[in-house]
């Protein structure tokens, strides 16, 4: 009875102890899944993090290389003038010399021999011991051999034949590969004899000669991109002097317009920082200043024989005048100096801007707006197609101006020049290839020119107005009121004098 009754009491107590241990178990599994639970959020806020960071500090990155790049394009603007003082700008006509490339020869499949036959190839096969036995097998046997040896001896004539067609092919095309080696090496020799000649021409001083010298000199100097490196040269071998037009890059196309990138965290962006309106307009006249010297240095620099003893230089830009919506070339700078002024200057250290200013440059008063300058020489008027029968030149802004003369002497001086050009037989006669110009600048005006229009007032050398006459067509602007006096003074009957006013 008592075994009865204790019995239930004791298997509740087992399933009671049983249920709490496995109501424990589950409550440390919870735990225990909640622990990883927040392991893995922390793990995953932390990667976010990282990761946001990691975005953050390549976005920063990104934003201090294209800030880098933009000031290695300044750096590169503003060291254009150094650049070239490290390098020698000699063009050795020698180097201009290309030795030609020959191509290998290449037969192909004519430079590989044919094997020649061979006589098991055609020959059947030996009759075994067994075969022998056999009735007939022998005869069959050797009638085989008899015919295969008529056909290796038929395929041995084929493939003599075969060979010869081979090698005489590879012949041909042998001659016609020297041939062709023959003609590249003559058009290198050629090439080779034009650059010999053109040595010749230039160290006699040939005017076509010089100017293609120094158009590769010119050409060969290397500046950042989208600078144009276009130009135009003519030479005055008389007065060896040389006149240059050299084509500048616009502000909008070489000064970077920011000066830097700045990433914004909060906006996950990145700001361009401008330059400001002054750092471009002035970094845009250092940049004229330093082209314009760098060009003077190279062409006397190239220059060791001396043929040149004063360079005119003036610097233009290719644009479109947004009033008009026309093409249009306005003169930014420029120069005349001579050699022995130029080498005197240390351009290590000079300043560009005050180096022009100590040349007497004409400098625009901001290029960045294309406010123009009126070159020293005008390029138009200067004609390859007239010779240089008097030294215009060279005796630049040395002679009286034509606008401070008065109508009446103007008037006379038209008249003389004319009594004297009728005086001779005809036009002179054109020889050589120099170049005649007549260049024209406002230098002053006098009481009857200032009553004509500004606009079309130019003035020039009295001088040069019989170069004109004489040399090329008289393409030069007067006032009205003088053009009025050459009317007039071509309608007078010739003078006796040449000093003689009408």
């Amino acid at each position: 009875m008592t075994r009865v009754r204790y019995e239930p009491v004791a298997r509740r107590s087992s399933s009671g102890a049983l249920l709490a241990q496995y109501q424990r178990e589950l409550a440390r599994q919870a735990r225990a899944a909640e622990r990883e639970r927040k392991a893995l959020q922390r793990e995953l806020a932390a990667r976010e993090r990282d990761a946001k960071r990691e975005h953050a500090e390549a976005r920063a990155a990104q934003a201090e290389e294209m800030t880098a790049d933009v000031e290695a394009e300044v750096a590169a603007l503003q060291g254009i003038l150094a650049a070239t003082l490290i390098v020698d700008d000699f063009v050795d006509f020698q180097t201009l010399k290309v030795e030609p490339d020959i191509p290998p020869f290449q037969p192909g499949a004519l430079a590989v021999a044919e094997p020649m036959p061979t006589e098991a190839e055609f020959m059947p096969v030996p009759l075994s011991a067994f075969a022998k036995l056999i009735p007939g097998a022998r005869g069959k046997h050797e009638h085989a051999v008899a015919e295969a040896a008529a056909v290796y001896e038929q395929a041995k004539v084929e493939h003599v034949e075969r060979e010869r067609l081979r090698e005489a092919e590879l012949a041909e095309a042998r001659r016609r590969y020297e041939e062709d080696v023959e003609k590249i090496k003559a058009r290198a020799t050629a090439k080779h004899k034009e650059i010999d000649e053109f040595q010749l021409s230039f160290e006699a001083g040939e005017p076509e000669a010089v100017v293609e010298y120094f158009s590769i000199v010119l050409d060969a100097s290397s500046y950042p991109d989208d600078f144009p490196k276009r130009h135009k040269i003519a030479f005055v071998p008389e007065s060896k002097q040389l006149v240059v037009e050299y084509e500048l890059p616009t502000a909008e196309l070489i000064v970077p317009t920011d000066r830097g990138y700045r990433y914004v965290k909060a906006r996950d962006a990145i700001d361009e920082l401008p330059r400001p309106a002054a750092q471009i307009k002035a970094l845009y006249m250092h940049v004229v200043a330093q082209t314009t010297i760098r060009t003077l240095h190279e062409l006397f620099e190239a220059d060791r024989g001396g043929r040149l003893e004063t360079i005119v230089l003036s610097g233009y830009v290719q644009t479109i005048d947004p009033a008009t919506g026309k093409p249009i070339s306005p003169h930014l700078v420029t120069v005349r100096t001579s050699r022995d002024v130029f080498i005197q200057l240390d351009l290590e250290h000079v300043d560009p801007i005050a180096c022009l200013k100590g040349l007497n440059a004409s400098v625009s008063k901001s290029p960045a707006e294309l406010l123009p300058v009126r070159p020293i020489l005008d390029f138009d008027m200067v004609d390859p197609r007239f010779v240089q029968e008097s030294d215009v030149l060279g005796t630049l802004d040395q002679r009286p101006n034509l606008m401070e003369l008065s109508p009446k002497d103007f008037e006379s001086l038209i008249t003389n020049l004319f009594e004297r050009w009728a005086s001779r037989r005809g036009r002179p006669k054109l020889h050589g290839t120099a170049v005649s110009t007549v260049s024209l600048t406002t230098n002053g005006r006098s009481s009857a020119a200032r009553s004509s229009s500004r606009r079309n007032a130019t003035s020039t050398q009295w001088e040069s107005v019989q170069s004109a006459i004489c040399s090329a067509p008289f393409r030069t602007k007067v006032p009205r009121r003088a053009f009025s006096s050459l009317q007039a003074a071509m309608e007078r009957p010739r003078m006796s004098s040449l000093g003689a006013s009408p």
